[in-house]
């Protein structure tokens, strides 16, 4: 009888778990696939009924958000800056993560309490305080050289984005590490090889799934950021990412109701980061089940 009542109650929680886990697909994915039918319809189509499939395939939206609203010239920035910020926050974090996780030196446990503390600080939050220090900054720079160029700068841009995601990054990368065996690292020693060789050749290639992840949510979070790129990219007439593009063309087409070339724009940002999550999606999953999060 217990059988029964267990047996029971394990399948009533698989019904409830793939009933809610197909409310949350349907979700997701009814609004995507409608901005990406939107995309395609002519600015008449959208004053009948909005589930309507598309007349046909009007390609005019993409060209004109890529030309006309700039969203090519946006979408270059925001390639830039998202490789840029991720090739910097690699360079420093797979090596601070790796000397965390594997050695004992003075002062390392105030800065792994200080790169801790980091994890519950919102960046919205000190967006103000970055500002006013690049301010200080390029007043400091027109005073000596004559010009500034620490704001309207995709490549500080960039810098910020790499130090502000170093607290996450570090602390991911170091619990991954510490999972792996000593082993590899004593037998590498063995055959002659530093520290650097073995890091480089032994420990990052065990790591990918981990590595991989870590570039994907940084991938994400760097593309679709918004509050710090407006802040930082503050000219009228100056460089901007993906998302402030957007956003101005949000502001524009609503007023000229030109919704197909405003749908198309969604599209742009949201495509990259879909067709990345389906290359990586084996990976990522490796990187999330293997390593866990151990501090």
């Amino acid at each position: 009888m217990e059988k029964t009542n267990r047996s029971s109650a394990d399948r009533l929680y698989k019904i409830f778990i793939y009933v809610a886990l197909i409310t949350l697909a349907i979700t997701i994915v009814i609004p995507v696939a409608w901005v990406f039918m939107a995309s395609i319809k002519e600015n008449s189509e959208f004053y009948g009924n909005p589930w309507a499939m598309p007349a046909g395939f009007y390609f005019q939206n993409f060209i004109d958000a890529w030309g006309k609203a700039r969203m090519g010239e946006y979408m270059l920035n925001s390639v830039l800056v998202t490789a840029l910020a991720l090739a910097i926050l690699l360079v420093v974090a797979l090596p601070a993560a790796y000397v965390f996780s594997r050695f004992e030196f003075k002062g390392r446990k105030f800065l792994n309490i200080a790169f801790m503390g980091g994890l519950f600080i919102n960046v919205n939050y000190i967006v103000v305080p970055i500002f006013l220090m690049l301010v200080d900054g390029d007043k400091f720079l027109k005073n000596v050289i004559g010009s500034g160029f620490l704001l309207n700068n995709v490549v500080v841009l960039a810098v910020v984005y790499a130090s502000t995601a170093l607290p996450f990054t570090i602390y991911l990368l170091s619990g991954y590490f510490s999972t792996l065996a000593h082993d590899y690292e004593e037998a590498a020693y063995i055959d002659g090889a530093g520290y650097g060789t073995t890091m480089l050749k032994i420990i990052f290639p065990m790591a990918q799934p981990s590595i991989i992840t870590v570039i994907l949510f940084n991938f994400l979070s760097f593309w679709n950021e918004y509050i710090i790129a407006m802040t930082l990219l503050s000219d009228p007439k100056g460089s901007k990412t993906l998302p402030v593009g957007l956003m101005q063309l949000t502001q524009a087409q609503q007023s000229a109701a030109q919704y197909g070339q405003l749908y198309a724009g969604l599209v742009l940002v949201m495509l990259p980061t879909l067709i990345l999550y389906i290359c990586v999606q084996k990976k990522l999953t490796q990187g999330m089940t293997l390593g866990g999060l151990k501090g």
